[in-house]
């Protein structure tokens, strides 16, 4: 069975928005690992239309760091499926949108043979969470403090605890620090 990976940027004060981030090449490094362990990505349509077509665009022309570009190579190649109601389209390769049941396509997603399946952004990690189907958690939390802005689980989709493991944690020069954990106590 396969396993699914949540991994996201938050601060100190629990804001999850890519503008309170230290983006440097020690963090794009770590995601690029990440996605190298997977074989597909789950978007909501937001963050969808937050990484395309910037990170295609960058994959194609090679603008950045070479940390920056690796990973802009790496999320560029892997599949996609977008969740959404309202797309009627998607332009990055790979891709597909299903505007069906998230859960039953996570869940069959799982049973398939293949590497992790990686989700990103908050609305279908809230989704997912609360059943159980997400495995591994990695946050790279980040030394500041937002103020404002979208935060983890604020919907209130979460009504009962979630007991997790720490499975392994990695400062950064930076001062941000990534923390991997499993599902389920110890």
């Amino acid at each position: 069975m396969r396993t699914v990976v949540f991994g996201l940027n938050i601060t100190i004060d629990g804001v999850c928005d890519h503008t309170h981030v230290i983006a440097d090449d020690e963090l794009h490094r770590y995601y690029t690992e990440l996605l190298r362990g997977a074989d597909i990505i789950v978007f909501g349509r937001k963050t969808y239309e937050l990484m395309y077509p910037y990170w295609h665009d960058v994959a194609r022309n090679q603008s950045e760091t070479d940390a920056t570009n690796e990973f802009a190579r790496t999320i560029d190649a892997l599949p996609k499926i977008v969740v959404s109601t309202t797309l009627k389209s998607v332009k990055w390769k790979d891709s597909r949108i299903i505007s069906g049941d998230l859960v039953e396509e996570v869940a069959k997603l799982k049973r398939q043979p293949g590497k992790n399946i990686s989700i990103g952004g908050l609305s279908i990690a809230s989704q997912l969470v609360p059943l159980g189907l997400i495995d591994h958690f990695h946050f790279v939390v980040h030394p500041m403090f937002a103020g404002t802005g979208k935060r983890l689980f604020e919907s209130g989709l979460l009504t009962g605890s979630l007991p997790l493991r720490l499975a392994g944690s990695q400062p950064f020069r930076s001062g941000a620090v990534a923390l991997h954990y499993e599902k389920g106590a110890e």
